[in-house]
């Protein structure tokens, strides 16, 4: 898998409102490529909900979303993810009925590149699959795997389709303490190795401030920081979003 020039990803003033409720106001953030970039705040921030506008799932009530200098909204989440944006879920939604090899190859015939032949597309699917330590798991169902295993095929889904920014909704939820430097490694690969640009999403502090080069932090629906993560950490705002008042500190 190679990666050419790498377009960035930028949101200019973007809101969301279900009904009442307004989900996200006046969000702007740049995404410069071959960095990884977290996101974080606390629950209801709305992290998720932008990761959703941004592949096209829900649809902003206003503002731009541009990849590359091209507008993405109003366009469908396939087309959104052939222009080079691929992401990962919370809840992890790899095809349980299928093998870890056959969820690659949906997103090698579906997501990136068309014209695979049988032969070429196994071969690939089986590279990702190494690349991502899934090898020996390759014949098996996804649903017979367990949480990190099948986030993993989730992630490798998401290679399959050639991404130039990856966008990963908290990778780390629900596994184990052993399973987490691994994926932190893989994470890191991804960018360092193949040149991927990474989005991430996560309620492990300690894991962005020891990986990401820039974090944002969302809040109630709105951007309340943003910058590196030493810097990020010692905001006095960010503090007393995630421990009010009497908080002294986030990392470490």
């Amino acid at each position: 898998m190679t990666v050419g020039t790498q377009p960035f990803l930028e949101t200019e003033d973007i809101g969301v409102s279900f009904g009442g409720v307004r989900a996200l106001r006046n969000v702007t953030l740049r995404v410069e490529p071959g960095r990884i970039v977290g996101i974080m705040g606390p629950n209801g921030a709305g992290k998720t909900t932008l990761f959703n506008v941004i592949t096209g799932i829900h649809r902003p009530s206003c503002g731009k979303i541009r990849f590359g200098g091209v507008e993405l909204q109003g366009l469908s989440s396939s087309r959104i993810c052939r222009a080079g944006i691929a992401r990962t879920f919370q809840s992890g939604r790899p095809f349980a009925n299928m093998t870890a090899r056959e969820n690659v190859l949906v997103g090698l015939f579906y997501g990136g590149e068309r014209g695979w032949s049988r032969k070429a597309a196994h071969s690939e699917a089986d590279r990702i699959l190494d690349f991502v330590g899934m090898s020996r798991h390759a014949e098996r169902p996804v649903s017979s795997l367990n949480l990190a295993e099948r986030k993993t095929v989730e992630l490798a889904r998401a290679l399959a389709t050639r991404p130039k920014l990856l966008m990963l909704d908290e990778p780390l939820a629900g596994l184990n303490p052993r399973d987490l430097d691994p994926a932190i490694s893989i994470i890191c690969r991804i960018r360092n190795e193949l040149g991927v640009t990474v989005l991430w999403i996560e309620h492990i502090m300690q894991a962005l401030m020891r990986t990401c080069e820039h974090l944002i932090v969302l809040h109630h629906g709105e951007k309340l920081a943003e910058g590196p993560p030493a810097e990020v950490a010692e905001n006095r705002s960010v503090i007393d979003a995630y421990f009010g008042k009497k908080g002294s500190h986030i990392g470490a």
